[in-house]
């Protein structure tokens, strides 16, 4: 099984330029074998541009969540902290073996699903 993450398309970049080694979640896929994630950039791309493999995924109260995944998450110290405002621990998702589609996908088309507020399971 596969998940399809909704991801806003200038980190959905960062992830593919290979500058975003992790990808940060308030809450996690309750299906522990997940092994694939598929990238659907929001808007305004609104299109699947990619997948990569879950390396291992981390879930910490949010300083330690930071101290180990700061140097390669692409992202602000600010962001990440407005990012898990008023939550005490989080999941940040080791990225591995990137693969940008060389055509995008339309979301509806190929996996008959609409845009997800956060993931969906893909079979």
């Amino acid at each position: 099984m596969k998940v399809l993450l909704s991801i806003k398309p200038k980190y959905a970049e960062k992830i593919f330029d290979g500058s975003k080694k992790y990808e940060f979640r308030r809450t996690i896929f309750k299906c522990p074998d997940i092994k694939k994630i598929i990238v659907y950039a929001s808007s305004p791309v609104q299109k699947v541009i990619g997948e990569f493999e879950v390396d291992n995924i981390i879930n910490e109260d949010i300083e330690t969540l930071w101290k180990k995944t700061h140097s390669q998450s692409g992202i602000s110290k600010d962001f990440f902290l407005s990012y898990f405002v008023n939550k005490e621990e989080g999941y940040a998702i080791k990225i591995k073996n990137v693969k940008r589609f060389n055509k995008p996908l339309n979301l509806l088309k190929v996996y008959n699903v609409l845009p997800p507020q956060s993931f969906v399971y893909i079979k």
